[in-house]
């Protein structure tokens, strides 16, 4: 037990020095790139560090199981440069109780960076969303869906006074909406005009989304700028609306699903199937984050794979090299997994555990092989 935990503590340790390298490395190419995108926003260098520390959240998340491969790596070759790992052997230690410790502290820290690190990855990546929005002010579109409807917002351009084009906005909400997001039913339109608030209203029985308008069906529109507006209603069987949405737009408007806190995800899968959409990308997604602790235990045994030995000369350097190329390989095959599940050609549970649970499998496999066979 005082040996596992050992070994545990120094795994750990080289995961934060590594984790902190790269998160170094991550801040200074995002703080170049952010003062270069916003040097017209005058922004300055303590914005551009903070739209940095908000936008790498995310990419440092994502490469969290290749950090994982790497201490995995530096902790063997550590333990073997010391010949601590040779001591462990003589001792009667087999190659898979060696292993365990730094594997079930991979798997605590994929839990606890799903747990508390997802929810901030979200969070951060919403506020640089708002924040990139402001400064561009052209925000025009958003979507959302809550328990009964979906919820749209674009732009819509209006004559002012003097016949001047001021920005409108239009306030979408609808019951459901087709799975391609190219039809609305039981939509209604709020119209708003620059420091006026709403103008008109629309009801339509079916919106369907055209080439730069909505053809609404079954109308009856209200201006709401008139007393009694019930009184100037009028009827019709169809309207166009212009609008700059696409049905492209309109689903990356969703945002990523990483962009949603993983306690909040399968509250949000239901509310897209049952506004009519499709909850496939969002489910993979779900799959693959809990797949994450198991994914990040088997990154640790594929290095435990090429460097648990007593290694010398320049073998040692191909053989890191070959434990780093399997990790990375692994995770090139999660994401292929992961663009099979989204569009469909694997079923999402599939999508998230099978590339692990394969490559933990073969990496125990190889190493009763090759050390313990």
């Amino acid at each position: 037990m005082i040996l596992s935990a050992y070994v545990a503590r120094r795994f750990l340790r080289m995961f934060v020095l590594i984790a902190a390298i790269f998160g170094a490395i991550l801040f200074l190419i995002d703080i170049v790139e952010q003062i270069r995108r916003f040097s017209d926003e005058n922004i300055g260098l303590s914005g551009a560090a903070v739209l940095s520390l908000l936008n790498i959240t995310a990419s440092f998340y994502s490469i969290l199981p290749l950090m994982t491969v790497l201490a995995g790596i530096a902790l063997f070759l550590s333990l073997s440069r010391s010949s601590e790992l040779v001591a462990i052997r003589a001792s009667g230690r087999s190659a898979l109780r060696v292993l365990a410790a730094p594997a079930v502290t991979a798997a605590l820290v994929g839990i606890l960076s799903v747990a508390v690190l997802n929810p901030m990855v979200a969070g951060t990546s919403k506020r640089y969303d708002d924040a990139v929005a402001r400064m561009k002010s052209g925000g025009g579109q958003t979507i959302s869906v809550g328990d009964s409807a979906v919820w749209l917002r674009q732009a819509l351009p209006m004559t002012g006074p003097g016949g001047a084009e001021t920005p409108g906005q239009v306030v979408i909400q609808a019951s459901r909406a087709s799975a391609d997001a190219t039809t609305l039913y039981d939509a209604t339109f709020m119209i708003f005009a620059p420091d006026q608030g709403p103008t008109r209203r629309i009801d339509a029985r079916q919106a369907r989304l055209t080439e730069g308008a909505w053809l609404l069906s079954e109308v009856k529109e209200w201006p709401l700028t008139q007393p009694n507006p019930e009184a100037m209603a009028r009827t019709a069987a169809e309207l166009t609306l212009p609008t700059d949405l696409t049905a492209a737009r309109i689903r990356d408007s969703f945002g990523k699903p990483e962009a949603i806190p993983i306690w909040q995800l399968p509250a949000f899968i239901k509310g897209l199937e049952r506004a009519g959409f499709s909850a496939q990308r969002h489910k993979v997604w779900f799959q693959m984050e809990l797949a994450r602790p198991l994914l990040m235990a088997a990154m640790v045994a594929l290095a435990a794979v090429f460097t648990m030995r007593h290694m010398r000369g320049r073998k040692m350097g191909l053989l890191v090299l070959a434990g780093f190329g399997c990790g990375i390989a692994l995770f090139f095959l999660r994401n292929l997994a992961q663009v099979l599940g989204d569009n469909g050609g694997i079923p999402p549970v599939l999508a998230g555990w099978a590339p692990p649970i394969v490559a933990l499998f073969l990496a125990l496999g190889a190493l009763l092989r090759l050390e313990d066979g």
